[in-house]
């Protein structure tokens, strides 16, 4: 039998034997010696002198550093004030190295904008040669219609999520007067007014941040993967393009908008953009079923 030694107050043992000492309380206001630039992995700082090459060097004991206070997160938010948004456009044009935008979106309606100061800003952009054309983006039906008719321009999109994972925009016309079709958020009537008046329907998250055709997590997923590998194996192409022709099926006329900077996804998604949908009737809503899990009522 042995006993086990006593180790005294406030000392840990790593496993390797050598004891450590505690640990600083705050260890965020704790007083740090400077490393040498070899050991600290940010490379050599402007100003730090012959001896921050020297192997092993340090700087005196008495020079320390403390991190600096966290600077306060901003909410996150939407300002398509007038200043701002034309600010942002002179910005995007120096950064693109053009001098106008074909299609400028407005990204999410500001529930504190003015829109008479929207539509003015976005029609002195108008004016001025500097944006071609307009849009919206998450945008419902009566919030298009206000902006609308403050502008002598037309809107000409409104960028949605539309997939076949985020299908509210199909589900809240199909559903209603049904209890499951309560539950869906979608602006009635967007589809709708958007085709009564030209406005051309633009799909992010056509792919479903790659839910059907990467890491399936739930057997639904798994089983409308299972699904797409069919249909594209019978149809000689990809299951991306087999999911992008779910959307462009529709009579919406959707554009599909590829969210991925991967070569090889947008190659997988070649037949969808050059070829009609190949989804008989039958097959469009075999993967709608088998994507909800459960049958339609």
């Amino acid at each position: 039998m042995g006993a086990r030694p006593v180790r005294p107050p406030g000392r840990r043992r790593r496993r390797g034997g050598r004891a450590r000492r505690p640990r600083h309380r705050d260890h965020r206001l704790r007083p740090r010696r400077h490393l040498p630039a070899r050991q600290g992995g940010g490379g050599l700082r402007r100003g730090a002198g012959p001896d921050a090459r020297t192997p092993g060097a340090r700087h005196p004991p008495d020079q320390v550093r403390h991190p600096p206070a966290r600077r306060r997160r901003r909410p996150r938010h939407v300002r398509p004030a007038r200043p701002r948004l034309l600010r942002r456009v002179e910005e995007s044009l120096e950064r693109l190295r053009t001098d106008v935008i074909d299609v400028l979106l407005l990204h999410r309606p500001d529930p504190l904008a003015d829109p008479d100061e929207v539509a003015a800003a976005l029609t002195s952009l108008h004016r001025r040669g500097l944006v071609r054309a307009f849009g919206v983006s998450n945008t419902g039906a009566p919030q298009i219609a206000r902006l609308q008719a403050r502008l002598d321009v037309p809107l000409v999109a409104n960028q949605l999520e539309m997939s076949l994972h985020s299908r509210a925009w199909v589900e809240s016309g199909v559903l209603l007067n049904t209890p499951e079709g309560a539950g869906h958020g979608f602006a009635p009537g967007t589809l709708e007014h958007c085709l009564d008046h030209g406005i051309r329907l633009q799909a992010w998250g056509a792919l479903a941040q790659g839910r059907f055709t990467g890491r399936q997590r739930t057997p639904a997923e798994r089983a409308t993967a299972a699904l797409l590998e069919g249909l594209a194996r019978k149809k000689g192409t990809t299951p991306e393009s087999v999911l992008l022709w779910w959307l462009t099926r529709h009579p919406a006329g959707i554009a599909p908008v590829i969210g991925t900077a991967r070569p090889d996804r947008i190659r997988a998604c070649r037949d969808a953009a050059l070829n009609p949908p190949d989804l008989t009737h039958e097959e469009w809503y075999e993967l709608w079923t088998t994507a909800r899990g459960v049958p339609l009522p």
